[in-house]
């Protein structure tokens, strides 16, 4: 796997860090770690990353929204992390989640399938026809 710029949009400090530990010592640079929905997209301008891991709810805003935001300029693979049972509905077809709590082998396993090239090419492909329509 090569190493990738990742955001992390998180807005628990120690999990936050575990993020940050993991995805360092497997090779990636975090670009960034923002608490907020609103940090995010602006990060994520800042640092153009190339995979994202995301919590889905935020104490201000949505982890959801964010990436969804971040996607309207083209598509990032990512990573949805949630305590919660996740509503797939409500995401991109390209999108992975992983339930908390998890361990390291989960989180690149998720990784894994995230940046898989039939998976973005899955968000790749969902990302333009939501630009046409």
């Amino acid at each position: 796997m090569r190493a990738l710029r990742v955001l992390i949009i998180e807005d628990e400090a120690l999990i936050a860090l575990l993020f940050e530990e993991v995805l360092t010592e497997i090779g990636h640079h975090v670009c960034a770690t923002e608490g907020t929905q609103a940090g995010a997209i602006a990060a994520a301008a800042r640092c153009q990353p190339e995979l994202i891991v995301s919590d889905v709810r935020l104490r201000e805003g949505s982890g959801i929204e964010a990436v969804a935001a971040i996607l309207t300029t083209g598509f990032v693979p990512h990573v949805f992390v949630s305590g919660n049972v996740i509503d797939r509905t409500t995401l991109s077809p390209a999108a992975c989640t992983l339930q908390k709590p998890f361990d390291e082998r989960q989180l690149i396993a998720a990784i894994a399938r995230a940046i898989d090239p039939a998976n973005v090419l899955v968000g790749v492909r969902h990302a333009e026809s939501l630009r046409q329509s």
